[in-house]
């Protein structure tokens, strides 16, 4: 058994893990966004 299983110190892991996790909902975020806008255009575009 490590000792860092018992030593009951938080795991430096999970706070890299819930930034990754938090940059990752930003970069959907902003491509959701972007997937809407070019809709958007396109639709005025086709208009007549």
């Amino acid at each position: 058994m490590s000792p860092r299983s018992d030593s009951g110190a938080p795991d430096p892991g999970a706070e890299r893990r819930r930034i990754q996790r938090s940059r990752n909902r930003a970069l959907a975020l902003v491509l959701v966004a972007l997937v809407v806008l070019f809709f958007a255009i396109t639709l005025v575009k086709v208009k007549p």
